[in-house]
């Protein structure tokens, strides 16, 4: 249990640090409009996204199979966690009505490719030490992490249902 939190709180943290990354490099901005649902540094759908590829039998994740695998684990756990933020909180963390090949504006097939590009680089690169990592952190650690995130998760959760604004996030109305 461990092993599948740090996996996702990892990937929440890489996500947060590219989509800051992305909206600096296409928006000039150095703070952008928060596209991570919690009040911590995390994009949860990076870390659903990543942990579901990895549920995947091993044959899905080995050689051509991995980018089309890691495309469609992405694509799927965006499009549902949309859905799922919309209809609980009403709110809608990115919106790709202007890109091409969109459904709903919720997933859209250029972020797919890149979807899958970033799965094949993220298992066969940044897993294995990850896995390495993740086998020494002491259970305190662990559980005073999951602690933390449970508290953020609730808070955050609380106040998107209540203002539905993503900007309620960043401090904002």
């Amino acid at each position: 249990m461990a092993y599948w939190f740090w996996i996702f709180f990892f990937y929440s943290w890489a996500g947060c640090l590219l989509e800051r990354a992305y909206a600096h490099r296409t928006s000039g901005e150095a703070h952008p409009v928060r596209r991570c649902m919690l009040l911590l540094p995390l994009c949860p759908v990076y870390g659903l996204s990543m942990t579901a590829l990895l549920t995947l039998p091993p044959s899905m994740r080995q050689g051509l199979w991995l980018p089309v695998a890691g495309a469609a684990a992405a694509t799927f756990m965006e499009y549902f966690y949309h859905l799922l933020c919309q209809r609980l909180f009403g709110v809608r963390f990115w919106d790709y009505s202007g890109v091409p090949c969109n459904v709903e504006g919720r997933v859209c097939i250029p972020f797919s490719l890149a979807w899958g590009g970033l799965s094949a680089l993220a298992v066969w690169i940044i897993q294995p030490p990850l896995e390495a990592l993740i086998a020494r952190v002491p259970p305190a650690l662990t559980l005073t992490a999951l602690l933390i995130f449970t508290a953020d998760a609730v808070c955050s959760a609380r106040l998107l249902a209540v203002t539905h604004s993503v900007s309620a996030l960043r401090g904002g109305a």
